[in-house]
């Protein structure tokens, strides 16, 4: 079901980890961002939107993640983007025939197994490098990209809305989940990425995480707060206290706290390669 947040633009939640899709009304359609999970899901979506007589005019992925790169027929065949570096990493994805199956065999894991379309996964054009606007025919939608979380990833502001569809960063439910490869750069890199999404604060009246729940005005700042504590506790050894992991975390969530202890994990390593983590932390996690 859809639910409106601001004038003109919906999201509809999926009951896979929250996952949120985001509908931006424009003149002729909507900009479709992020559609998800489910096959059933996206039929669901595509027929409220057929019902509100708005076609999909254009789709966009706010960065390279499975979840993030589907779509399904329903939905016609509206050209789809990402940034130009996202999509440079979903074409050296895709370029491995394994991929889809992978996924696929991942899912296995999940109560969604064998019920996401994957065959229209990732089948976006990159916009040039450096685009800072989405032009269409519609409110204008400020690309503010980062390295954060994963590559070319992009929040979109849409400005005449104030609100920021934040793709997998500013959850209620998620802790800050670093990129692969050294997490000391990826920290300086999600610092960088909350600095830039201050700079628009004071324009958003609605942030939409890729998962969680959307907050209202006023909660923006707060979680840039709780996003920049985290991530600082993280480099620094210290116990984040976040909200999100341990007892207090969310019912359901729990399993956000084998994602912090894989993080903590991640930088033990690189400090000291052969050594073990400190007392109390998982080596499974």
């Amino acid at each position: 079901m859809l639910r409106q947040v601001a004038e003109g633009v919906l999201v509809h939640q999926s009951e896979f980890v929250q996952t949120n899709a985001v509908a931006v009304q424009g003149r002729a359609g909507v900009l479709l961002i992020d559609p998800g999970v489910t096959g059933s899901e996206m039929d669901c979506l595509a027929n409220d939107l057929r019902e509100l007589g708005r076609p999909v005019v254009a789709g966009v992925s706010t960065h390279p993640d499975w979840d993030h790169l589907l779509w399904h027929p329903g939905l016609g065949e509206a050209p789809r983007y990402g940034t130009a570096r996202c999509a440079a990493t979903v074409r050296d994805q895709l370029s491995d025939p394994g991929t889809k199956d992978r996924i696929a065999a991942d899912l296995l894991e999940t109560e969604i197994a064998g019920q996401v379309p994957l065959d229209l996964l990732g089948l976006i054009t990159g916009l040039p490098a450096e685009t800072t606007q989405f032009h269409w025919d519609g409110p204008t939608v400020r690309i503010i990209e980062h390295q954060a979380h994963a590559p070319g990833h992009a929040a979109l502001l849409i400005e005449e809305r104030g609100v920021l569809v934040a793709g997998d960063m500013l959850s209620d439910v998620l802790v800050p989940m670093l990129d692969d490869g050294d997490p000391a750069i990826a920290i300086e890199e999600y610092l960088t990425a909350l600095r830039l999404f201050e700079g628009v604060a004071s324009d958003v009246d609605v942030v939409v995480p890729g998962h969680g729940s959307a907050g209202g005005s006023g909660q923006v700042r707060a979680r840039i707060e709780l996003d920049r504590a985290y991530v600082r506790a993280l480099r620094d050894g210290r116990d984040p206290g976040d909200p999100r992991i341990g007892p207090s975390a969310k019912p359901g969530w729990e399993w956000v706290s084998d994602i912090h202890e894989g993080q903590l994990r991640r930088l033990a390593q690189r400090s000291d390669p052969g050594g073990e983590l400190p007392p109390g932390r998982s080596p499974d996690a």
